[in-house]
Formats: C-alpha cells, structure tokens, sequence
C-alpha cells in the first residue's frame, strides 16, 4: 500500500499565526506531543470566536459516530460567532468515508479538529484522498535532526521572540531532544531575559549556569580534559534530569568524531568559525576540541570510539541499568 505522506502540522502553527483558521483540520501522525501542540494551537486561535461554553465540545472515538458528529457540527452555534469541536482517537472511527463529503464543503461556521494517533498505511484511500485534495490532512512525524530545529524555531517565533538556527541546536544539544524538557528549558530562558526579542548563545549559557544543571557540553568538556570524576558527576546530573543513556552516547560519537578532525583542520588552516560549524558544535566550544586532540591521540580516539560502540550495543541488548552503563562508559574512555 502507499505509503502517507501529507504537509507538516508545523505549517499549521505558522497559518494560524497569520490568522489563517480553516473549517477542518485531520492531524494524524506517530508523535503526539505535536499533535496536542496543533490542538492547543487552534483551540487559542479560535477562544475570541467563542463566547460560550456550549459552542466549544471535545469528542472521542468511541463516545459517538462520525455521523452524529458531522451533524453536530452542521448546527449553528449556541451563542458565539463559531463553534469548536475536538474529536480525538479518530482512529477508532469506523464510519470516517463519511468525511469525504463533509469535507469537499464544510460549514464555515464550525472548526472541526480531528485526531488520529498513527500513521496512515494509504493516503489514496477515502477521506484521506479528498482531505489532502482540499487542504485539511496534515501529519505529526516524529521530530528529529532539521525538523526538531524547525519545530524549535517556530515555537519560539509563536512566543513572540527569534532564535537562530544555530542557537536552536545549542539548546538542543544541551537539553535532549524531548519536547517537553525543551519546552520546559525554554520558558525558563523566557523569563530571564526578559524583553529581549532574541534568545542568544549567551541567554542559553547564562540560565544553564545560573540554574547550577550540567549539560552535555560539562560532559564533554570533562572527558576531553580526562576528569574522571567530575565526568562521572556530571553523567549522573544528567541523567538524573531525563538525559537517556542513547542521546548521551550519540552526543559523545558527535563529540569524539569532531575531536578526530581537529588535526586535519590545523593542517589546513580552517578558519575556526568554519571548522566548528563543520564539526557541528558553536565556535565557543571549539577551544575544547583543539585542546582535547592534544590530550587524546589516534589510539585514544580508537579506543573511544570502541567503547561508545560498545555502550551503544548494551543498551540494545541487555538490560544493564543507565548509570552502571554510563559508568563503564566513562571508564573504558578514560582507560
């Protein structure tokens, strides 16, 4: 069957922000954290059409039929400009052919959200042929790499405030890539700075030192100075506070890989800005690598790369507990 594929649920974020509001909306997709974002995103765009509690309904699949549901939708608000209806586990839904119809001419009246967790296996089927025709379907993919950076941009744009692309994957490298850490991190840097409209590399450093939490960054700064202990202190800093196991060994292959290519940059006399943009870190931290290429030499780095594939094969395969993980890691670096 084909395969689905439809247009992001971000660019819904950024058409509501303009103040573009359509009648029907179909999210679907395997990350739900982006889902809920969408339906919060719409259910704000539309509070000022909404004047009464009647005119606004959240549904679930199994609580009625779609066809009860479209009929709802096709009656007139209680007392508000518009009415909003929330239908959630969508998925559940046996009768969704139905949807063809309503949404080839919806009620302009009435916005109608509907939630689908999963993936769809055929996009050329019905409804989702007509909803794609029409401009309603949109997917909730799970974010990583570019997309995760672009989601990251964008919330902050909805804040009222920028970012640059740069920054965005600072944050991400030294939170995680769990949106709700994220966001959690993020509405901290909101408040300490204040009116600024720009979040800078400094407001990111500034907050991670003044709230007293390690970060990646301390991580790899300790193993690249060879301090066992403080890498060990800052290993369990971190995954007290929601690190997993598997994005700290990815950062650390990253780390390690870009350590590997300081000596082919000085030999080319790459400009520093460059040769850190290139290694894939911010050019504050590229003073690390060029004094951790001194510390580690080739066999070092062998050995290194031996023992992260080593970790990253545990956790695959046994079910050896985080820290005791983390703390052969770090060893068997440091051996």
């Amino acid at each position: 069957m084909a395969k689905s594929k439809a247009p992001s649920v971000l660019d819904v974020l950024s058409d509501l922000k303009k103040g573009n509001i359509k009648p029907l909306y179909y999210f679907f997709g395997e990350d739900h954290f982006i889902l809920q974002t969408a339906v919060n995103a719409v259910t704000d765009a539309m509070a000022p059409f909404i004047t009464s509690e009647f005119d606004k309904e959240k549904i679930y699949g199994n609580d009625k039929t779609l066809a009860e549901v479209l009929d709802f939708a096709s009656s007139f608000p209680f007392g508000s400009e518009k009415k909003l209806i929330i239908y959630k586990e969508f998925e559940k839904v046996k009768d969704k052919k139905l949807l063809a119809g309503y949404a080839q001419s919806p009620v302009d009246f009435t916005v109608l959200v509907l939630v689908h967790n999963g993936s769809i296996s055929n996009i050329a089927s019905e409804p989702y042929k007509t909803l794609a025709q029409e401009g309603y379907l949109y997917e909730a993919k799970e974010l990583k790499g570019k997309n995760l950076l672009t989601w990251l941009v964008k919330s902050v744009e909805a804040k009222g405030k920028t970012i640059s692309a740069e920054n965005a994957q600072v944050l991400v490298d030294m939170v995680g890539e769990d949106r709700n850490l994220l966001e959690a991190q993020l509405e901290k840097i909101l408040i300490f700075m204040n009116d600024r409209k720009e979040i800078t590399f400094d407001h990111i450093r500034a907050l991670s030192s003044q709230l007293k939490q390690f970060t990646i960054f301390d991580l790899q700064n300790a193993l690249g100075k060879r301090q066992k202990d403080k890498a060990m202190e800052v290993a369990f800093n971190l995954l007290n506070n929601g690190f997993e196991p598997v994005l700290i060994i990815a950062m650390l292959t990253k780390y390690f890989t870009g350590i590997s290519r300081v000596s082919e940059f000085n030999k080319e006399n790459f400009p520093e800005q460059q040769a850190a943009r290139i290694v894939g870190t911010h050019p504050y931290y590229y003073k690390n690598y060029k004094e951790a290429r001194k510390i580690y030499s080739d066999d070092d780095i062998r050995n290194v790369f031996r023992a992260l594939l080593k970790a990253d094969l545990s956790i695959k395969t046994t079910s050896m507990d985080n820290k005791d993980l983390i703390i052969v890691l770090i060893s068997e670096i440091l051996n």
